[in-house]
């Protein structure tokens, strides 16, 4: 689906590396949550796992900020689709747990973009799914 987006190439880019992956390293759950309408999808995709709204995506990243205690994502391309609100990057993802455990994975995801804030994500993890 096609969704009508108000952010340059450039801006969309800052939405998915900045305000959204900056924050969820940071563990900043309002920051994360102001990215998302209030009837976004969230999907993994290899997992076959849906989150629908506000309200479930919350409880799935507040179960991913408790289980690890270190969260980096880093190493982002990006690929950017202006004309229709759209946003992809492949990056690497690095959580520590609170034992001390590594947990190494390259990520794609895929935005769709209503306006100025996600309205569909699709997570392509290349381990375990750990937003659960």
């Amino acid at each position: 689906m096609q969704y009508p987006s108000s952010l340059s190439g450039a801006d969309l880019v800052d939405l998915a590396t900045q305000r959204y992956f900056a924050n969820v390293d940071a563990k900043n759950m309002d920051a994360v949550l102001a990215c998302f309408h209030d009837t976004a999808l969230f999907t993994i995709q290899t997992d076959h796992t849906r989150h629908h709204g506000k309200g479930e995506i919350r409880e799935m990243f507040q179960t991913f900020f408790d289980s690890y205690e270190t969260i980096i994502h880093k190493d982002f391309v990006c690929t950017v689709d202006e004309k229709n609100g759209r946003v992809s990057a492949v990056f690497n993802v690095v959580l520590v747990d609170a034992d001390g455990n590594e947990t190494r994975m390259q990520n794609t995801n895929f935005w769709r973009i209503l306006d100025d804030r996600f309205q569909e994500v699709y997570v392509y993890m290349s381990g375990a799914n750990v937003l659960v």
